[in-house]
């Protein structure tokens, strides 16, 4: 079993209208989970971009074969 990861209390101002929108979107209930699921997608497009990036050029253009 892991421990679980310990939480940060922060304060910051964010328009009620992007987190409705988000609320909406990301399909959450609470504000909490909105900036929460937020930040874990933006990190994680961050992360990818920047492996293709890193690896770009590494693979031939159409090398993959289609089935």
């Amino acid at each position: 079993m892991t421990r679980p990861v310990p939480k940060i209390r922060r304060a910051f101002y964010v328009e009620p209208r992007m987190i409705a929108r988000a609320k909406r979107l990301l399909g959450v209930k609470t504000d909490a989970e909105v900036v929460r699921t937020s930040i874990e997608r933006v990190v994680e497009m961050e992360e990818f971009w920047r492996f293709i990036d890193r690896t770009r050029g590494s693979v031939k253009p159409h090398s993959f074969a289609r089935e």
